[in-house]
């Protein structure tokens, strides 16, 4: 009796971790060779955090160059790329090893990095130096730098690898850049400090969040004209497609609201409270969810697509920033820049009424100081570890 009175005292206390503690976790088991890490960029420890999704444990600190910020991983091989914006370099890891394989050296104050889909270039913004270095991923080597506006922010490429979109934050232009000539194709006057960029599926328009008009820009990449620039929240600082490109979401950071443009109408379909200060935001392969971290409020709002409203808000570390799911879908990593540590969200359907609700507490895992960027990478290993 003594020992069932302990469980029931405990579950209402832990949350989602009593559960996880109580019951074994449905992990998906794919076979000894296959693996699936969150790389975290730690801004002032010059490190990167290798998580172990398998298990939720950290596995590994590597160290890279000088105030680490954009991360992205090869879709067609096993390598991860960190932007490193002091040192003014991107480390490639070898995710079978987790080991620094090489540093490439870009120009001045580069910030984030995108990658083909056929794994072979990556394009680095240089916000210092005006430019953008084409890096040949076969070869670990700067093929060019493209001169493009003032301040780039972002380079972003295109699905069908044909085009790059650019966000010049110092002059309020786009820059498109064709990519089998390296060459700046068209230079277009958008809006006021132009940010994050968004490129739909079929590669036929590019959406850019402009931070200081509280715009988004849609632009034709067929005609490199500028079709529409369409009124959202105060600060829009982060745009996330829905996977089958049809809505855009749109993190209005000072109007504490999220902004769904629908894409091909090219229209606000409607704006959303959401939370205090939405940072970024992800959504489910299924279409179904819109997970956004709350940098002022500490939670994640889920939202529902499909209803319109918000399902829940969960509590996180210390200014949670960016967004990660896990290979399943199951799991929400959600990296706190102020508490240092990564939250993981489990989803689950309770098949009893005394279980937890949907979303729970797993657990809460250590990175370093001022993480800010995550990057999952689930692959089947290619050679044995030595």
């Amino acid at each position: 009796m003594r020992k069932l009175l302990v469980i029931i005292v405990l579950l209402p206390i832990l949350g989602g971790l009593g559960w996880w503690y109580f019951h074994e976790r449905q992990l998906t088991d794919y076979g000894p060779a296959y693996r699936e890490y969150a790389y975290v960029t730690n801004g002032k420890s010059n490190t990167v955090s290798v998580i172990d999704l398998r298990t939720f444990a950290l596995a590994k600190t590597i160290h890279v160059g000088n105030e680490p910020t954009g991360i992205a991983a090869n879709p067609k091989k096993n390598e991860i790329y960190v932007v490193n914006t002091q040192t003014n370099n991107v480390t490639v890891i070898d995710a079978e090893q987790n080991a620094v394989a090489a540093t490439i050296g870009v120009h001045g104050h580069p910030y984030f990095i995108d990658v083909s889909e056929d794994g072979k270039r990556a394009y680095v913004a240089n916000s210092g130096s005006a430019n953008v270095s084409v890096i040949d991923l076969e070869k670990r080597v700067v093929v060019d730098n493209i001169r493009v506006g003032a301040s780039p922010g972002l380079a972003r490429v295109s699905p069908d690898g044909t085009t790059v979109v650019v966000s010049n934050r110092g002059d309020n232009t786009v820059s498109v850049i064709d990519t089998q000539r390296l060459t700046v194709r068209s230079t277009i006057p958008a809006c006021q400090q132009p940010e994050d960029i968004a490129i739909l599926p079929d590669g036929s328009k590019a959406f850019v969040a402009c931070t200081g008009s509280g715009q988004v820009a849609s632009i034709d990449l067929k005609t490199d004209k500028l079709l529409a620039l369409l009124d959202v929240g105060k600060t829009p600082v982060h745009l996330a497609l829905k996977p089958d490109g049809g809505e855009l979401m749109v993190n209005n950071f000072d109007s504490d609201n999220v902004s769904i443009i629908e894409t091909t109408m090219n229209e606000v379909g409607g704006s959303y409270l959401i939370g205090t200060h939405p940072a970024r935001c992800v959504v489910s392969a299924d279409n179904s969810r819109l997970y956004v971290s709350n940098f002022g409020s500490n939670t994640v709002a889920v939202y529902d697509i499909d209803s319109g409203k918000v399902v829940a808000a969960l509590p996180v570390g210390s200014h949670p920033d960016a967004l990660a799911l896990t290979q399943s879908q199951n799991y929400l990593l959600v990296v706190n820049s102020g508490s240092g540590d990564v939250t993981v969200i489990q989803k689950r359907t309770p098949k009893k009424k005394f279980e937890p609700g949907e979303y729970s507490l797993l657990t809460m895992i250590p990175a370093g100081i001022q993480p800010n960027d995550i990057v999952v990478k689930a692959f089947v290993m290619t050679r044995a570890k030595p």
